[in-house]
């Protein structure tokens, strides 16, 4: 990818260091080191650089920093929080207060924070390029590049001992034993051939030491610097891995020149220590990292979406002339995991009752909307209730970005496509396209990653055919979801809206404690339009309830949908209708025994919910 630039602006005022001091074979004699927990002293022992990062910390000013192998949701109201987290096994990330702003610092940690190495790098890349050109076998995979840079990297280094003097590594010494100073290798390269001592004129003004084999003498710090950098910046992310990597970032945003800003999944908003200084800068770079993902960038085509290996969605825009601030992007993080419907109760989105309710209406064929405005969470509570799709199913995806992760085995993934350069007609591949086509598929679940165009229309008309939709949709009501519905460019005649059974709005909210968190406000079944009003009713199934910070339900026994529909489809006689209710308990009561018995995750929950359905745990009798 290239070396990639920006700065790193610490928001206090670094503790000398000595340079000599050699933390990777000695970081036991250190006091401070002594002074750390023992998580702490285990994170040191694998990761020497986070003990040098700590030296030159004003731990006497601030204090030893909090160490977390994992942050828990309880930490949300921690004030002035002063914390250290793993992230993988090069990188930290600390959380550092700031008393002037409403958010707080994010300082990644990594191998080459403490030591620069950029004097010595172009000599190592040319070096390395040398070598590289004669590789016989050619590196495909993204593993093979990094383990063809740490070969090489072996090849044009060596690794100096603690013991071992600089003098007696390059052979260079004056009478009496003294070591040849960089004036003196000047002097010495003045009184040569120019063209001969090209690269020892560059080496001596940048005072790079060279063994008689012509490999470079670097510490193991220096040395595990470049390495990291090289396999940071060559194959992977650059300066955007620490930020990828923290599986409690959902947002990364730059907005031109300035910090890299963070939106956590428990510190809300925070901005980096790392920033771009020059508009230069940031161009460099958001071109290098469209080139990475194969979506080149120019002043013709300044705007990109697309998504980086990781999964993870990424909005580029270029140049100053479309953004005054600069070239910017945001990255909306992809989970490695979905959250389960579990997780999503234990954060209070939910509860046990909504989510037995949806259960019964997914599994039964109800067609569903999960509304809301943009970050509320729509995707995120969307991809949790694929689990409550019986397994059988066959389930086709459209997205225009694949975000949605579903866990059955009968799986279709299809993903919308623009018009590649030098395509002709009929080179882009529309949602619209798509889900006609999904059609064909005979799907017995169709989702669409978000409804806003004429593919409504398409979904619409699947529902009406009896293939149950899933969809995610920006409104924040029932009422402006059917008004967008019924205008351009969807277009859905108002007596085609009862084809949706079911829309759920969710929201982020602010609660009185300053945090803002993620809730469904409101289930709602839609029942139909009346010619006579002209209007579409709807029942508020269950809704939250601000105060109690809990989900009414409003709607037991007038429920529209189970017992009009899934009782009609299973033939459950008139007087026993009622009885849905207690079906929707039994299936809360089902989903706090798994979350009671460890069952958290969204893979584990999916296998544990076929189980009870093979056993017959869900077979509705009446």
């Amino acid at each position: 990818m290239g070396s990639l630039s920006a700065n790193v602006n610490l928001p206090f005022q670094p503790e000398e260091v000595d340079p000599e001091d050699d933390i990777y074979s000695n970081y036991e004699s250190s006091a401070l080191y002594r002074m750390l927990p023992a998580n702490a002293k285990e994170y040191v022992a694998q990761s020497p650089h986070l003990l040098e990062y700590l030296q030159m910390f004003p731990v006497n000013l601030y204090g030893i920093p909090l160490f977390f192998s994992e942050l828990k949701r309880d930490l949300k109201g921690m004030d002035n929080p002063n914390i250290i987290y793993p992230v993988n096994e090069f990188t930290f990330i600390h959380i550092f207060p700031d008393q002037d702003d409403v958010r707080n610092f994010y300082i990644p940690i990594e191998p080459s924070f403490m030591h620069s190495v950029a004097e010595a790098m172009p000599l190592i890349e040319k070096k390395l390029i040398d070598l590289i050109d004669v590789l016989e076998e050619d590196p495909i995979t993204e593993e093979e590049r990094k383990e063809v840079l740490r070969r090489v990297l072996k090849e044009v280094v060596y690794i100096k001992k603690p013991e071992e003097s600089i003098a007696s590594l390059t052979g260079e010494t004056l009478e009496g034993g003294a070591s040849v100073g960089i004036k003196d290798k000047l002097i010495k390269f003045l009184n040569t051939d120019f063209s001969a001592q090209k690269e020892t004129a560059e080496l001596a003004g940048a005072n790079i030491a060279q063994t008689d084999e012509g490999k470079v003498i670097l510490t193991m710090a220096e040395y595990r610097s470049i390495e990291y950098l090289l396999i940071r910046d060559k194959v992977e992310m650059g300066i955007l891995n620490p930020f990828l990597a923290d599986p409690y970032n959902e947002d990364i945003t730059c907005d031109g020149v300035g910090p890299i800003f963070v939106e956590h999944k428990i510190f809300n908003g925070l901005k980096s220590a790392v920033e771009f200084r020059y508009s230069e800068e940031i161009d460099d770079f958001v071109i290098k990292m469209a080139e990475r993902i194969k979506r080149p960038i120019t002043f013709r085509s300044p705007i990109v979406d697309a998504t980086l290996p990781d999964g993870s969605r990424i909005n580029i825009v270029y140049g100053t002339e479309v953004s005054k601030h600069g070239s910017n992007f945001t990255i909306r993080k992809f989970a490695e995991e979905p959250s389960s419907i579990l997780q999503l109760i234990e954060w209070k989105t939910t509860d046990y009752m909504v989510a037995g309710y949806l259960w019964i209406c997914i599994e039964f064929g109800m067609s569903l909307f999960m509304s809301g405005e943009t970050a509320s969470g729509k995707t995120t509570s969307l991809n949790a209730l694929t689990t409550f799709i019986a397994p059988e199913s066959k389930i086709v995806t459209i997205e225009d970005t694949p975000e949605l992760t579903v866990p059955h085995k009968n799986w279709t993934r299809e993903v919308s496509k623009g018009k590649g350069k030098g395509e002709g007609e009929g080179g882009e591949i529309t949602m619209f396209d798509l889900l006609r086509s999904a059609l064909r598929q005979r799907p017995n679940y169709i989702l669409v990653g978000e409804i806003r165009g004429s593919e409504g229309s398409v979904a619409f008309g699947a529902m009406q055919t009896g293939h149950p939709v899933m969809s995610t949709f920006h409104a924040s009501s029932v009422e402006k979801l059917i008004q967008r519905l019924c205008s351009e460019p969807i277009n859905i005649p108002l007596t085609h809206v009862d084809n949706l059974n079911l829309v759920i709005i969710q929201s982020a909210v602010r609660r009185p404690s300053g945090g803002t968190v993620r809730r469904m406000l409101s289930i709602n079944e839609l029942v139909g339009y009346d010619p006579e009003t002209k209007g579409f009713s709807f029942v508020g199934i269950f809704v939250w309830n601000p105060i109690t910070d809990e989900f009414d339900f409003p709607g037991r026994g007038s429920s529209y949908l189970l017992e009009s529909k899934i009782a009609t489809l299973l033939g459950v006689p008139d007087n026993k209708k009622s009885e849905m209710y207690f079906e929707v308990e039994k299936r809360a009561k089902i989903l706090q025994r798994l979350h009671k018995a460890g069952y958290m995750g969204f893979w584990d929950l999916y296998h544990m919910i076929t189980k009870v359905k093979k056993q017959g745990l869900l077979k509705i009798e009446f």
